[in-house]
């Protein structure tokens, strides 16, 4: 999935510990030959060369993901897209970018991005891109649902306590060997080495989407990795969004598309899920608390 993962369990022993720690491995590597937009041999990658074509028949795990990446790209309005995997990659998030790009080809870069295309068959469990050209992709969502699932499995095999961690998008559950929760520390992207807050975590879930490790630089100002799929280009306002819940997928949504929707309108999003708390940070380090005491 283009990321690391770090499992942490609590368990009886070593020869336990590392055989559970091969079956959340195992899954992880399951989805990922599901959904991976960029293994041409997975369903997704079928539905893709699809597009405008034909519908594909998935498996319903594959089927119902789409679904509800579909429900969250409606509820933001289209600042989450599911569909955003067929942008052009006009920007550059490397430190070879100086100059913006010419303004027909930011527009055109998202002539094949619409959720409203995708049409989904229930009673057939297929998936049909409308539009040829469109692609849809988990880059967004993938990384907390992997790690969700890899914490639904090891509750269901009895393991009391841990932390699936996908890049610092993670799920977690029970307590410490101490009988304390888990604590995860949130960077401020504006003081290096310093922790704006701490999480003491039992069963829950956290997911961060920033700017300030992936940018680019052009005339003095600042412009995110992450792209606005309605206009082309690249999100302003807030530095980084962290979403802390009940689950990594939902927060994964939350977080990605209140970088987006920027302060005031991510805010209103956010209000409407009252188990969820945020932490916004932004472009000028101020930093917003949503729930958080």
């Amino acid at each position: 999935m283009g990321s690391v993962f770090e499992i942490t369990l609590v368990d009886k022993d070593t020869v336990s510990t590392n055989k559970n720690i091969d079956l959340v491995i195992t899954e992880v590597m399951r989805i990922e030959n599901l959904i991976s937009e960029w293994n041409p041999e997975t369903q997704i990658s079928e539905v893709n060369s699809n597009a405008g074509i034909k519908p594909i028949k998935v498996d319903l795990e594959v089927f119902n993901l789409t679904k509800r990446a579909i429900y969250y790209s409606q509820l933001s309005g289209g600042a989450f897209d599911v569909s955003t995997a067929a942008m052009d990659r006009i920007w550059k998030f490397d430190g070879s970018m100086t100059t913006m790009p010419e303004e027909t080809a930011v527009k055109k870069s998202v002539e094949n991005v619409g959720y409203q295309n995708i049409v989904l068959d229930s009673l057939n469990t297929t998936i049909y891109l409308a539009k040829p050209g469109m692609k849809i992709g988990f880059g967004s969502i993938g990384k907390g649902y992997a790690a969700d699932r890899g914490r639904s499995l090891m509750q269901a095999a009895g393991i009391q306590g841990g932390i699936v961690n996908a890049s610092g998008d993670l799920s977690t559950w029970g307590q410490q060997p101490n009988g304390k929760p888990w604590t995860i520390g949130i960077n401020n992207p504006f003081r290096s080495h310093k922790i704006v807050r701490i999480l003491k975590m039992r069963e829950s879930a956290v997911a961060t989407s920033g700017s300030y490790e992936k940018y680019a630089e052009i005339n003095g100002r600042h412009y995110s990795h992450i792209i606005n799929p309605k206009t082309g280009y690249p999100s302003t306002g807030l530095t980084s969004v962290t979403i802390y819940g009940p689950t990594a997928e939902f927060a994964n949504f939350l977080s990605t598309s209140l970088m987006v929707l920027g302060e005031k309108e991510g805010l209103k999003l956010l209000k409407q899920f009252p188990v969820y708390r945020g932490l916004l940070i932004t472009d000028k380090g101020k930093v917003l608390s949503h729930k958080f005491r």
